[in-house]
């Protein structure tokens, strides 16, 4: 813990080191100090992999936004309902007609911009596809895609920012460090709940909410879910079909009594959260040396 994070009183000015190891001595023995998780060099390393991917994934987004842009003020619209970005897309936007010559240079120059991006991408993409078995977590991952809404991209992404997630010793712990749970202001006989804390990792916190999205449809097993579980264990499966119906209809129930769409979300993120540390918890006890 760094010297700035300790305690003091005010007006105590006197620093040195002697002051300091005295004072984190005391507020160890007091158990007021919090144990921090260092990750190894693996766990950064496929840290940086999943972070660059998420880096070239906004510039991917940037590129198609100025794309539509340009399109949109020269009055070119998409037909609504169509998939966008698609070969067809693509061919479309080539044979629009612009009152100047120069407009089809700029034309190119946003389509290749957005052809690079993508690119990137998919080139992150594969590199994470080829280093995932060499990974020592990777049969948690493997485990995570049998969720809804969770496929190797997003699982890797979340157990690189979370690492072992077995050292949390309860799911709440886990939802806590997530800033997944609702603030609280409480002063005598009255309490009330404000918005989440989001304290902790804002990148698996995003990755969650954005797979909780997946649970505002009914429950069902698709054939794409058997296809992600292929290399998932039993109990990962059975937790994860568990886990389906549960928050599928928590999502139905929370919106039909009136909730926000995005409250509601955010809240089935909090119980999917637990849903993984179980799977996580089941996997690692596989091993007789937890991956860190």
């Amino acid at each position: 813990m760094a010297p700035s994070k300790i305690p003091k009183k005010p007006g105590d000015r006197i620093k040195t080191d002697r002051r300091d190891a005295r004072k984190l001595a005391r507020l160890l023995r007091s158990g007021d100090l919090t144990a921090v998780w260092v990750p190894g060099e693996e766990q950064e390393a496929m840290r940086d992999l999943a972070r660059a991917r998420n880096d070239f994934k906004i510039q991917e987004r940037k590129a198609r936004q100025q794309l539509s842009a340009f399109m949109l003020r020269h009055g070119h619209s998409w037909p609504k309902g169509k998939t966008r970005w698609t070969k067809g897309h693509f061919e479309w936007m080539e044979t629009r007609k612009f009152p100047h010559e120069w407009q089809y240079v700029v034309l190119q120059g946003y389509i290749r911009a957005v052809n690079a991006a993508e690119k990137r991408v998919a080139d992150i993409t594969a590199e994470m596809s080829m280093a995932l078995p060499h990974w020592s977590m990777a049969p948690v991952v493997y485990s995570l895609m049998a969720f809804r809404g969770i496929d190797m991209v997003s699982a890797m992404g979340l157990l690189a920012e979370l690492g072992d997630l077995t050292r949390f010793d309860s799911p709440k712990q886990l939802m806590g460090f997530l800033g997944l749970v609702p603030s609280i202001h409480a002063s005598g006989p009255t309490k009330r709940e404000g918005e989440i804390t989001k304290t902790g990792n804002s990148r698996a916190r995003r990755l969650l909410v954005e797979a909780a999205w997946a649970y505002r449809h009914p429950a069902r097993m698709t054939a794409h879910l058997r296809r992600k579980a292929k290399n998932a264990s039993e109990e990962a499966r059975e937790i994860s079909w568990k886990a389906q119906k549960r928050l599928c209809g928590r999502y139905r129930s929370l919106v039909y009594s009136g909730k926000n769409k995005n409250q509601t979300t955010v809240a089935v993120a909090r119980e999917l959260s637990g849903f993984i540390w179980d799977v996580t918890r089941v996997e690692m006890a596989r091993f007789e040396t937890p991956a860190r």
